[in-house]
Formats: C-alpha cells, sequence, structure tokens
C-alpha cells in the first residue's frame, strides 16, 4: 500500500512545477488522507439500500393471488412470500390525495390534495390545502434522499399537479418520465374522458413529450426504469426509483393475448368469483372464516342479466385481469434485472395499491363521447383504440371480501395491498394484520435510509413502521391511538380493533357508523348505538384531526358526479 501511494506521489510531482510539493510534503499527506476518507465515504454510501416503490392503479385488495385472487401474479406474489405482507394497511379513498401523502408523510389536507381538483365542492375551491397539486408545505422524500446523495427517479402517473413548482421536477426526481393527469390511454397520447384535453406527459422539467408509436404504458414506464436503475448501479451509488404504473386504472387495455387467457375465466359472474376469492383467502389464513359477504344494495345479480350483457361483463373482467397480468411481467422484469445486477438484496422493494377498485362508469354519463371516440365491440375491448372499465360489481369483487370500493371510507375503498421486501433486515415470509396507513411509509424508508425527516418542513404525520418490521413490536400504533382520514363527504376515524365510519349517497346515509374490524371486517353490524361512550370519544378525535389538518367539510348536499361534471364544465 505504501509502494502505490509513493508511485503516485512521484507522478503528481512531475506534473507541478519546482518543487512545490518536496518543499511542503504536508500537502500530499493531506490529500492522501482526504482521497481515503472519500473512499470511506462512498463505500459507507455504497452500504445503503436502493429502493424501489411500485404503486398500482385502483387495483383491488384481492386481486392479486397473495391476497386469493384468481389472477396470475407470480412476481407480486413471491414479493409477499419472501417480504412482509401487510392486511390491514390502508391508503386515501381516490388517488391524488394517496399519492400526496405517499411522497410526503403528510396529511393529504395539509400538501394540497384535501380533495381530488376534479371533485372539489364549491366552498373548498381556492382554500389552502385544497389546491389540488402539492403546495410546497412538505418536502418530498425524494427530494430529502437526493439531498442525502441518492439518485432519484420517477416513471408513470403522477396526477399532483403540472405547475413548474408541483412537478417531479422540482420535487427531487432528477430523471422522470410522467402521466401528469389522473389518467390516459395506455397506447395514445389520447384523453380517456371527455372532462379532460389531450393529456400531458413530460419529461425531466417541463417538457412536455410526445410518445413513441410503439408506446404501452406499463412496458414504457418499466424500460425507463430499468435503464436508469443501471446508470445508477454502475456509479454505485443508491437509487430512488419510484415506479406509478396506469394499470389497472381505465381504460383497461393490454395485448391481446393477455385477454385472450381470461376469457372464459369470468363466465362464472361476479358472485361466485368473489365466493371464491374469499374461500381461497380463509385458506391462505388471510381472512377468518365465516364472514358474511356484502354488496351495495344497488349491484344486480349476475343471473339476472341478459346473456349478452353477461358475455361482454365477462370480457371486460378478462381485459381487466390481463391488463394486471402484464403488470406483474413488468414488476418482475425490474427484480429479475436487480437480481441479474447483484443489486436486489440490498434493494427495499414496496408493492401496493392508491384505492379500491374503481366502480365509476363513465360511459353511461358520456355515452356519444365514447361511442365517437372508440371502438366498443366485444371483439375489440381492451386492444389500441377501444375503451372498457369493468364498473362496480367487478370492483366490489376486486374488493373481497370488503365491501363497496373506490371512494368509500368503507374497507372497500381504503384497504390496499401492501407488500415490502428487504432480505437484509426484514425476515422473509412474514404477515401482520396490524394497522398501517400510507403516511408511515416515508418515515420507515427515512428510517432504513439513515436520512432524517426536513427540519423546515411540517412534522411527518405518519410513523416508521421499522420496529414492527424487524420483530421489535407487533403493531405501528398503540391500541389507544387514533388515525382519521377524509375525501370528498367520507370519513374514518381507527382506533385499536374499531372504526368510526361515515359515508355520502349513494352508498352511504352521511350518519357515523360503529364496527369492530376484529371480528366484523366486512363492515355488517353497526355497534353505534350499542357503545355510544366509544362514538362519542371517536367522534371527538376527528374533530381534533378537522382541526388540526385544515379539513373542509363537503355541504351536505354534495354528490360526487354531479360536482364533477360542474367542475368538468367549469374548467372548459
Amino acid at each position: 500500500m505504501r509502494q502505490r501511494f509513493s508511485s503516485k506521489r512521484l507522478t503528481v510531482s512531475a506534473r507541478l512545477s519546482g518543487g512545490l510539493l518536496r518543499a511542503r510534503p504536508f500537502l500530499m499527506t493531506a490529500l492522501v488522507a482526504c482521497l481515503l476518507l472519500m473512499n470511506l465515504g462512498a463505500a459507507a454510501q455504497d452500504k445503503r439500500p436502493n429502493i424501489l416503490l411500485i404503486v398500482a392503479d385502483d387495483m383491488g385488495w384481492s386481486d392479486a393471488g397473495a391476497y386469493g385472487g384468481e389472477i396470475f401474479t407470480p412476481n407480486i406474489d413471491r414479493l409477499a412470500n419472501q417480504g412482509y405482507q401487510f392486511l390491514n394497511f390502508h391508503v386515501g379513498s381516490m388517488c391524488a390525495p394517496t399519492r400526496s401523502m405517499l411522497m410526503t408523510g403528510v396529511d393529504n389536507h395539509i400538501v394540497g390534495l384535501g380533495n381530488m381538483v376534479e371533485l372539489l365542492s364549491d366552498n373548498q375551491r381556492g382554500k389552502p390545502g385544497y389546491e389540488g397539486r402539492l403546495n410546497g408545505r412538505a418536502v418530498t422524500i425524494a427530494t430529502l434522499l437526493h439531498d442525502a446523495g441518492y439518485h432519484t427517479y420517477m416513471a408513470g402517473k403522477w396526477h399532483l399537479g403540472y405547475t413548474k413548482e408541483s412537478l417531479p421536477a422540482s420535487n427531487g426526481f432528477e430523471q422522470s418520465f410522467i402521466l401528469a393527469q389522473g389518467g390516459a390511454d395506455n397506447y395514445e397520447k389520447k384523453s380517456y374522458t371527455p372532462t379532460y384535453t389531450t393529456p400531458p406527459h413530460f419529461f425531466d422539467g417541463l417538457k412536455e413529450a410526445e410518445l413513441p408509436p410503439d408506446f404501452y404504458s406499463s412496458k414504457f414506464y418499466t424500460d425507463k426504469m430499468i435503464g436508469w436503475i443501471d446508470g445508477s448501479l454502475s456509479e454505485g451509488k443508491p437509487f430512488f426509483g419510484y415506479l406509478a404504473f396506469q394499470a389497472v386504472h381505465q381504460p383497461l387495455q393490454v395485448p391481446v393475448e393477455y385477454t385472450q387467457r381470461y376469457v372464459s375465466t369470468y363466465d362464472a359472474g361476479w358472485n361466485n368469483i368473489k365466493s371464491f376469492r374469499y374461500q381461497r383467502q380463509v385458506e391462505l389464513g388471510i381472512m377468518p372464516g365465516g364472514l358474511k359477504l356484502t354488496a351495495p344494495s344497488v349491484l344486480p345479480e349476475w343471473n339476472s342479466l341478459p346473456q349478452d350483457e353477461r358475455r361482454m361483463d365477462g370480457k371486460r373482467m378478462a381485459v381487466y385481469a390481463g391488463m394486471l397480468e402484464y403488470m406483474d411481467m413488468s414488476i418482475g422484469r425490474v427484480l429479475q434485472h436487480l437480481k441479474d445486477k447483484g443489486a436486489l438484496d440490498n434493494t427495499i422493494v414496496i408493492f401496493m395499491s392508491d384505492n379500491g377498485g374503481e366502480a365509476r362508469e363513465l360511459m353511461n354519463y358520456f355515452p356519444e363521447y365514447y361511442a365517437k371516440n372508440f371502438n366498443l365491440t366485444y371483439e375489440h375491448l381492451g386492444q389500441k383504440g377501444s375503451y372498457v372499465e369493468y364498473g362496480p360489481e367487478w370492483a366490489n369483487v376486486s374488493m373481497t371480501p370488503f365491501s363497496s370500493f373506490k371512494s368509500s371510507a368503507s374497507e372497500g375503498g381504503v384497504r390496499a395491498p401492501f407488500i415490502i421486501s428487504y432480505p437484509k433486515s426484514i425476515p422473509m415470509g412474514q404477515r401482520t394484520d396490524a394497522f398501517a396507513s400510507v403516511v408511515d411509509v416515508v418515515p420507515t424508508l427515512l428510517q432504513f435510509a439513515g436520512v432524517k425527516p426536513a427540519s423546515n418542513s411540517i412534522p411527518l404525520s405518519g410513523r416508521s413502521m421499522d420496529a414492527l418490521l424487524t420483530g421489535a413490536s407487533a403493531q405501528v400504533y398503540p391500541s389507544e391511538a387514533s388515525i382519521s382520514q377524509e375525501l370528498s363527504g367520507g370519513a374514518a376515524v381507527y382506533q385499536g380493533d374499531y372504526k368510526l365510519a361515515r359515508n355520502i349517497p349513494p352508498y352511504g346515509d352521511r350518519k357515523w357508523h360503529l364496527f369492530n374490524l376484529r371480528v366484523d371486517p366486512t363492515e355488517s353490524k353497526d355497534l353505534a348505538s350499542a357503545e355510544p361512550e366509544r362514538v362519542k370519544a371517536m367522534l371527538q378525535a376527528y374533530a381534533e384531526y378537522v382541526q388540526k389538518n385544515g379539513v373542509i367539510e363537503v355541504p351536505d348536499d354534495y354528490d360526487i358526479a354531479a360536482q364533477a361534471k360542474k367542475n368538468a364544465a367549469l374548467k372548459h
């Protein structure tokens, strides 16, 4: 070692003038010491974990095989078997509010997504916390990790604003390719709803991007992430990658061979598929037996439909299943690439969904638009140029065994699959039914990365899951803690095994109902009248949450569908 540095010293001396180093030998000693410190710092930095955060859009709790589904998802299932699978993880009831909390670790009402911008009630418009984009009050996890020496990449759906200040480039991501809006066609730069104009896609800063002719969202986002990861690994720096698929948000679209694998699967109808999934969940040990499976009363029975409607509905679900399988295959591509590069064992991988299954049927609101702009024939469903949504009946199946779906404060709207894998620190093959929330992701990842929250920002709303994940605790929150959430009139308070929930029409009555999720996860037995003191205490906790986070409640006559139409008209 001494001889090598001596040789290097002579080489440097020969390039510099007149005996400077000979006159001041301490300069070389200092230079060598600095190089050693730099090398030691790089070595320490290399040991920090990479982070890959994967988010599915509108994917139901029971869709993946690891959660009871019949859809072929070997890569998600392998993550669950080799990582830590959460059975009681909660998100917002709609996508942008969830994503705002996922990026900041702070409640959505504080960071600008107190409601979806498309659904703002008149009394919320223009108010702090309801900007419809990241408002800068909280520092994103990408900013914190980038400042700590991580490479930061984002590919996929953003939906957190597309002003200069709210795009990924202004929020810590050094490279990104994003769909800025809440959804779009998966093959073309084309809106999927008349409430949007041509959907903007962006490379990095404000450079709006065109899509290549062979674009398919899941493939393109995956290709981009793999390319960026390669650059990071070649430099020896850790990376934070946020891979946010459009799958399985409407329009449901996928290469035809993926749909064909499921065409006959769903002839059994939604009642039988839901029963099948629940039985699998019981066999897997992720749900107790004997639960009462419920569905909103407005949903029809499968056998009451005409044959041609059952045929069409079966294929719609086949497209959904194929799109999910393609996403799973894409996840497998990234994980295999990390494994081939020898980086998988030092990578924290998270897989999750942003809310419950999507029940909206936009085709009922704008039939002329879809008839004019898309091929709606049975033969073409799922292919380029088609438009597919699977409706509330299949959304209810996606959320087996729970009731309801996206936009509801019931478990069917806010309980999501969540899996985290990190072979170096998290025991393999674990499950937990401990309550956890999307606001807990940021503090957890910061703790594993050894990065402190910003001292000049809003305090984090959640807690690190580290003690649970490493076996030091069986819970994230103590049983006496109250955790609240609200969105578009729906609200919930969690405390231990209990949940107090409120939903608005058409799937609720604006009243508060109390459930014990430990014995009644399907929320079939209201305990409010039997336990008035508990209801009173939980309502007080909710009132404190409202005041602390600046929640502005929607008016009593608020209707989501009517407000969406009104806001779209104002926008255009």
